[in-house]
């Protein structure tokens, strides 16, 4: 799939399904669930390495995980969904030039067709500028900002005036600069629904309402392995405790004659 097929989907109202993943056997759950595109987000710095947040995961490590993604697809490369990466903290923040080598770097050691990265301050527009004249796509990502942990924290953002006209400018700006969808995190749906209605290109929401173009989930908490489930994504099962029984049902079989010491104890005087 071709970035410009999401625009194509927004002409014809059909919803977006974006998921994330960042290893062989989840990218491989998510192509044959028939997702449109997979995200290999920076997310997996907590959900896979076990960070509190997302800002310690390395470009090498987004390389790492995303090649292993596009391994893990079974269909033909013309029908796989599109595999968008994140560029992580302080891969983009320093300037153009370390921001394309970064980005190129993604592109050309795996099967990732565009980038996301975070914002739209000024120096993040000349980056996503830039990079887009090299033939790089971006999609972009306002409201909660996980990168900006330090600053905004994890709250639900624009939910004032100032703030709300202030996403309204830089979705515009976004767009303007030449991104093929946007994503929105955590905002306030009546927001997520206006910028959809004035917008040409995509916006797909998480936390942000269901009158988005379309929606992304981090495929751990859909499926219930999270520890900890965000407010804005319900679990459809309840995955830990699933693979935590089955896990204990195959200890307990290998062990047939290791019973528990209360039953043994009881069965032992039954006996006499």
């Amino acid at each position: 799939m071709q970035t410009t097929e999401l625009v194509h989907f927004k002409e014809l109202g059909k919803q977006i399904t974006v998921l994330t993943a960042w290893d062989a056997i989840s990218s491989s759950l998510v192509e044959a669930a028939g997702a449109d595109v997979v995200l290999v987000g920076d997310s997996l710095g907590m959900v896979v390495l076990g960070h509190a947040t997302t800002l310690p995961v390395t470009l090498d490590q987004m390389l790492h995980h995303t090649q292993a993604v596009c391994r893990g697809f079974c269909k033909p490369l013309s029908e796989q969904p599109l595999v968008v990466c994140d560029l992580p903290f302080l891969s983009y923040q320093c300037g153009e030039d370390k921001a394309v080598e970064a980005a190129g770097t993604l592109l050309k050691n795996s099967s990732a067709a565009a980038v996301k990265l975070e914002g739209a301050e000024p120096e993040t527009l000349l980056v996503i500028k830039r990079l887009i004249r090299m033939g790089i796509p971006v999609m972009g990502h306002l409201g909660l900002t996980p990168q900006s942990v330090h600053q905004l924290g994890y709250k639900s953002q624009a939910r004032d005036k100032d703030s709300q006209e202030k996403i309204l400018r830089d979705s515009k700006i976004l767009q303007e600069s030449g991104c093929f969808s946007i994503v929105l995190e955590h905002i306030p749906g009546e927001i997520a629904s206006q910028l959809k209605n004035h917008l040409d290109i995509p916006v797909i929401g998480i936390g942000a309402g269901n009158d988005c173009d379309g929606q992304v989930r981090v495929t751990a908490d859909i499926l219930g392995l999270s520890i900890t489930q965000p407010p804005f994504s319900k679990p459809l099962l309840s995955g830990r405790e699933l693979c935590i029984d089955a896990l204990k049902k195959w200890i307990e079989s290998t062990n047939p004659d290791q019973v528990n010491p209360t039953t043994k104890t009881s069965e032992s005087k039954s006996d006499c």
